[in-house]
C-alpha cells in the first residue's frame, strides 16, 4: 500500500492513498450490488451500504489525525466493518440474493481491504512517529 506519490512526496489525503482508493471501490461495488439485486428496498440491504461506507469514512478520518492511538482507533473501526460487511456477504449468497462469483470477488475485495487496514495497524502500533499527517517510511 503507498503512502507516496514518489520518494520525496507524501500521500496527504486519503483519496491519494491506495487504501482510500480501495476503500471507495468497495463502497461503490456494494451500491451496484445493492442496485441490480434490489437490496436498497430492505434493512439488510441499507447497513451493508452503512458498512461499505463506515470503512471509507474511517480510513478519512485517520488522514487528519496527529496520534497513532487515533488512528489506530479508526482504522479498528474500519476493519470492524470489514468483518460485518464480510459477514452480510454470506447472508446474501445463503438467502441466493447473489450469485457465487460476484460473492467472491467482493469477498477478495473485502478481504484485501481487512488486510491492508491490518498492515497499517502494526505499522503504527511499531512505529515511533506519530500519526499519518507526518512523513511515514511504510
Amino acid at each position: 500500500m503507498k503512502l507516496f506519490k514518489s520518494s520525496s512526496e507524501r500521500v496527504k489525503e486519503f483519496e491519494e492513498a491506495e487504501i482510500g482508493q480501495f476503500a471507495r471501490v468497495v463502497c461503490t461495488d456494494i451500491q451496484d450490488i445493492m442496485e441490480r439485486t434490489l437490496l436498497h428496498e430492505n434493512q439488510l440491504g441499507d447497513r451493508m451500504n452503512s458498512w461499505s461506507r463506515s470503512i471509507r469514512d474511517n480510513i478519512a478520518k485517520v488522514f487528519k489525525r496527529n496520534d497513532n492511538r487515533e488512528s489506530i482507533q479508526f482504522f479498528s473501526k474500519a476493519i470492524t466493518s470489514c468483518g460485518e460487511l464480510r459477514s452480510q456477504r454470506y447472508h446474501r449468497l445463503d438467502r441466493k440474493h447473489i450469485h457465487e462469483p460476484l460473492f467472491e470477488a467482493l469477498l477478495g475485495k473485502t478481504n484485501k481491504e481487512g488486510k491492508q487496514i491490518g498492515a497499517f495497524i502494526g505499522y503504527l502500533k511499531k512505529s515511533e512517529r506519530r500519526g499519518v499527517k507526518i512523513r511515514l517510511n511504510f
